[in-house]
C-alpha cells in the first residue's frame, strides 16, 4: 500500500467529499485516521492493501468496507501480469480472495452480501466462458456497478427519510436531528445514509440544528462527521457522547437518524457501540428513534440481533489518546473492554429507512421486514400496520 497525491476519476462532482478514488486499474483510499486535520489517499494495488486498510480503519462504513473490498480486488485482477488458467480456475482465486476479505471485518454484513453476490456474477460468467480474462471482466463489472448504485441508493435514502420526517405531525417547524458515528459520505460512496438524511433536510430548507456525538473512542463523529457537516455548511453542533441525555431534556432534538452495520429481520440493529444508549435515551424523552440503511444491511437469515456478532477492537482505543494512535492515557494493566458495535433491539425503534422507503412498525408493534423486501421492488413505499 503506497502514498499517492493522483488522483483516479471521480465518481463524484469535485465539490464532494470521497472515501473512495476509482478508475479501472486504480484505487485511491482517504485515510481517515488522518482527518479532520490531513486529507491523505493510500494507494491500494491489491486484496491484501484492501483487506489491511479495512482492518485499520483507513476506511470503515458498511458500505465503504463493502466496495472498497470489491474494487481492491478489481485492481488486483486488472493488473494481473499474466493469468494462464481456466475460467474456472479463475472462478476459484476470486472466490478464495473474497472469502479473505470478508475475514477483514466481521459485523458489517454488507461486506459479506457483496462477496456472495460478486460470487455468484463469476460463477454465471464462467459458465459462459471458458476464458479467465471473461470471468475477470464479468467481475470488474460487477464491483464498478457497486460503487455507482450506492450513490444512488443513498440519494434514495435521503429523499425518503427527508419526505417521511416532514410529513410527521409534530414536524411543522424546521426540525433539529441527533446523530451518532459517521454515516456520510465518508462511510459510503458518497451522500451517505443517515447523514445523507441530514444533508436533504438542509438542502429543503427543513433542518434547524444537526447534533454530532464525539463517538468514543475512535472519534468518528468528532472527527468525520463535524467534518462533513462543516464542510458543507450545514448548521452543527459537536456534543459528548455523555450529553445526549441532558441535550434531549432539554428539548434540542426532535429526531435521532443512525446508521447500521447489520439489521436482523426482527429490525434489531447493530450499530457503532453506543447507539442502544443513545435509543434508551430517546425512548425515555419520546423522541422518534430512525436507523437509516441501504437494504444490504438488512440479514434476513439472523431472526434477532442476538445472533450478530459483535466486533471487539484492540484495548490501545482505549488506553491511548486519539482512538489508540495518541499518548497513553490510562494506567498499565487495566483490562480493557472494547466493543465496536452493540444493537438496539426493534423495540426502541421507530423505523428503519431505506433506499426502496420506510419500514415502519405494524400493530403490534413488529417490523415485518422480510414483507416490505418482497413488496418494495414492485411498490418502494412504507409497509405499515
Amino acid at each position: 500500500m503506497e502514498v499517492s497525491s493522483k488522483d483516479a476519476s471521480n465518481h463524484q462532482d469535485a465539490a464532494s467529499l470521497q472515501s473512495i478514488k476509482y478508475s479501472r486499474g486504480h484505487l485511491q483510499l482517504l485515510d481517515q485516521r488522518r482527518l479532520p486535520l490531513e486529507m491523505f489517499y493510500l494507494d491500494i494495488k491489491d486484496s491484501k492493501d484492501g483487506w489491511v486498510a479495512i482492518r485499520d480503519m483507513v476506511v470503515r462504513g458498511a458500505p465503504a468496507i463493502a466496495i472498497a473490498a470489491a474494487l481492491s480486488l478489481a485492481v488486483e485482477v486488472s493488473n494481473l501480469q499474466s493469468f494462464s488458467g481456466s475460467s474456472a480456475e479463475a472462478v476459484s482465486y476470486l472466490i478464495e480472495k473474497l472469502e479473505y476479505l470478508v475475514s477483514s471485518r466481521p459485523t458489517a454484513v454488507n461486506l459479506s452480501d457483496a462477496a456472495t453476490k460478486l460470487k455468484n456474477v463469476v460463477l454465471v460468467a464462467a459458465d459462459k466462458s471458458e476464458k479467465a480474462e471473461y470471468v475477470f471482466q464479468a467481475y470488474t463489472e460487477a464491483a464498478e456497478a457497486m460503487l455507482v448504485d450506492d450513490v444512488a441508493d443513498n440519494k434514495a435514502i435521503g429523499s425518503h427519510g427527508s419526505s417521511f420526517l416532514r410529513d410527521q405531525p409534530k414536524n411543522s417547524k424546521k426540525i433539529s436531528v441527533l446523530t451518532h458515528c459517521n454515516t456520510g459520505s465518508l462511510a459510503t460512496a458518497g451522500h451517505g445514509t443517515a447523514l445523507g438524511i441530514i444533508r436533504t433536510l438542509h438542502a429543503e430548507g427543513i433542518l434547524e440544528r444537526a447534533f454530532c456525538t464525539e463517538t468514543r473512542p475512535f472519534n468518528q463523529g468528532s472527527r468525520l462527521t463535524a467534518f462533513e457537516l462543516v464542510h458543507d455548511k450545514i448548521p452543527a453542533t459537536l456534543i459528548a457522547d455523555s450529553a445526549v441525555a441532558a441535550l434531549m431534556k432539554d428539548g434540542s432534538v426532535d429526531a435521532v437518524i443512525v446508521g447500521a452495520d447489520r439489521i436482523a429481520a426482527n429490525g434489531d440493529t447493530a450499530n457503532k457501540i453506543g447507539t442502544y444508549s443513545i435509543a434508551l435515551s430517546a425512548s425515555f424523552h419520546g423522541i422518534p428513534f430512525y436507523v437509516a440503511a441501504p437494504s444490504t444491511s438488512i440479514d434476513l437469515s439472523l431472526s434477532s440481533g442476538q445472533q450478530i456478532v459483535i466486533e471487539e477492537r484492540i484495548p490501545k482505543e482505549l488506553t491511548h489518546a486519539r482512538g489508540g494512535q495518541g499518548e497513553q492515557v490510562t494506567v498499565s494493566g487495566i483490562s480493557v473492554w472494547n466493543p465496536a458495535f452493540d444493537v438496539t433491539p426493534a423495540s426502541l425503534i421507530t423505523g428503519i429507512i431505506t433506499e426502496k422507503g420506510v419500514i415502519t412498525k405494524v400493530k403490534d408493534g413488529a417490523f415485518l421486514v422480510k414483507d416490505f423486501l418482497q413488496a418494495a421492488p414492485a411498490n418502494p413505499v412504507q409497509v405499515s400496520g
